[in-house]
């Protein structure tokens, strides 16, 4: 998809489709009202006859509207013009682009850009439209016989008086190639998308991206000591790959930013076998993972002035005759040992050793994210992903970016007193806290692995994918992700020298003298 940025008159812009916003009881934003004077009042016109009410979401396509260049206008309502936030914005644009792609239309001017959200500027206006466009287009037919019909849309423009426009769209159009490259990898079906598949599919994107990467094997991780990783890996025919992406955007000197995605290529849950229903869903499994990779993508393309290191560790969980039983204990890299009772928790499991590798890296702070647990889906939906930090700022942070990217997150609490429930009498902990707090504990386990660095935790169950008739990965939280690092980035800019006028000299005066303080008692 090719995207630009168009500054002429909205009346005379050469476009297959003109998006204009319609507030509801007919009030029209400045690009609205130009078109419409040029048109003869066309849009007033159709909302007038009750055409068109302007309530969110709703569109209205009209063609050859004469004294407008466009060959359409597609009008998208707004809703109440003092309403419109974050979510009618993301929805109106949304509107837009799937009316437009059941046109004939080859190109498309948004308008939309040009509206005012509160508390949002112009750069995030285009950010957000560049990826929701991304996400628009998106199809996944690489495995079928015969391919949907490729959408007939191939250029979108939107407007923007602002100076940033050009860099905003840069960065939203690296956003949604993320996006992309995130759900390619989680919508395949764990038959291709292997740990192998997965090493291999790194190797292409460090060399499209020009980022280092290093694959450990089965004899690495067990000279590394990872037995915990490796427990959930010994029931699978597949061999387990252990990831390592190296970005160097920013100094040598500079710390790294460390993200650890979990890869559980399939998740049967192992001898703590799961349901039958849906299991086909945890192919997903290795979302963490597939974020890693999408983030890492958008990151490289916006050459985000950065070290990052992105860390995934890949791997089968099957039953079979060699798989880890309810009730083994095995050695993580760290030296602590783990007394497994479930072998369905094993996202933490395969985490805690890359947690471990990551501190050789002396991280700035060390991000990780899994679909660690379904109580996380209980607890928030399928709306926020779940955080939790040993570290508050880094945690205000990622809270601060999902805000700003819409792919929101929401703090759980990381207290010592939950730790009680981990208690083990046979091994340093257990894997799991019992029925209540489940997202709470597991986090509490991944803690006990990042002493050593300020560390945060994204539990994406409910967010990185959907399931039913919509199935598909979602392509979160590759948008908090990387507006995380474009905060960082941006935090780096020296402040810009402001000029002032050359001030007059000032004569001066005789100071008055001034009678001497008087001392105050305590």
């Amino acid at each position: 998809m090719e995207f630009s940025i168009k500054n002429q008159a909205p009346e005379q812009l050469k476009t297959d489709c003109l998006v204009l916003g319609i507030y509801e009881n007919g009030v029209l934003p400045a690009a609205a009202k130009a078109v419409d004077k040029a048109g003869k009042q066309a849009i007033s016109q159709a909302i007038k006859r009750g055409d068109f009410s302007g309530k969110s979401g709703s569109t209205l396509l009209l063609a050859n509207v004469a004294g407008v260049t466009a060959a359409r206008l597609l009008l998208v309502g707004l809703g109440k013009q003092d309403e419109l936030n974050e979510r009618t914005y993301r929805s109106a644009v949304t509107a837009a682009l799937k009316a437009v792609l059941d046109t004939g239309s080859s190109d498309v001017t948004l308008t939309l850009t040009e509206l005012s959200v509160k508390q949002y500027d112009a750069a995030w206006h285009l950010r957000q439209a560049a990826s929701l466009a991304g996400d628009a287009l998106y199809r996944f037919d690489k495995l079928k016989s015969k391919k949907e019909a490729a959408p007939k849309l191939k250029k979108i423009a939107f407007t923007s008086p602002d100076s940033s426009a050009a860099a905003a769209l840069k960065e939203g159009s690296a956003i949604a190639a993320g996006q992309a490259l995130m759900k390619d990898l989680a919508n395949l079906p764990a038959n291709y998308c292997t740990p192998t598949y997965l090493a291999k599919q790194a190797q292409v994107l460090g060399k499209e991206a020009g980022l280092k990467v290093d694959i450990l094997e089965k004899a690495d991780m067990k000279k590394l000591g990872m037995g915990s990783l490796l427990s959930v890996a010994q029931g699978s025919v597949e061999p387990p790959k252990f990831i390592v992406f190296k970005y160097n955007g920013g100094a040598k000197s500079e710390k790294p930013i460390v993200l650890v995605g979990k890869g559980i290529t399939f998740d049967t849950g192992g001898i703590s076998l799961k349901p039958g229903a849906d299991m086909d869903e945890m192919k997903y499994d290795m979302s963490g993972a597939a974020s890693v990779f999408g983030t890492l993508k958008a990151a490289a393309q916006m050459k985000l002035p950065l070290n990052i290191i992105g860390i995934i560790a890949a791997t089968e969980n099957m039953p079979s005759g060699s798989a880890v039983k309810p009730g083994d204990v095995v050695t993580s890299m760290s030296g602590q040992t783990i007394e497994i009772l479930n072998t369905d928790a094993e996202g933490r499991l395969i985490l805690c050793d890359a947690l471990t590798y990551a501190e050789r890296f002396d991280p700035e702070v060390v991000v990780d994210i899994a679909t660690l647990t379904g109580a996380c889906v209980v607890a928030l939906g399928n709306v926020a992903s779940g955080l939790l930090a040993n570290d508050d700022a880094l945690a205000a942070e990622l809270l601060a970016a999902g805000q700003q990217s819409h792919d929101r997150a929401w703090q759980l609490p990381l207290w010592d007193d939950y730790q009680e429930l981990l208690k083990s009498p046979f091994a340093d902990m257990a894997n799991i806290g019992g029925r209540w707090g489940g997202t709470i504990t597991a986090a509490c386990f991944l803690a006990r692995f990042t002493k050593k660095f300020k560390w945060a935790h994204l539990d994406i169950a409910g967010t990185s994918y959907r399931g039913n008739a919509t199935k598909g990965s979602t392509g979160r939280p590759v948008p908090l992700l990387t507006q995380f690092l474009l905060n960082r980035a941006q935090a780096k800019k020296p402040a810009k020298a402001v000029k002032t006028a050359p001030v007059a000299p000032v004569t001066k005066k005789a100071a008055t003298p001034r009678p001497a303080a008087r001392s105050r008692k305590a």
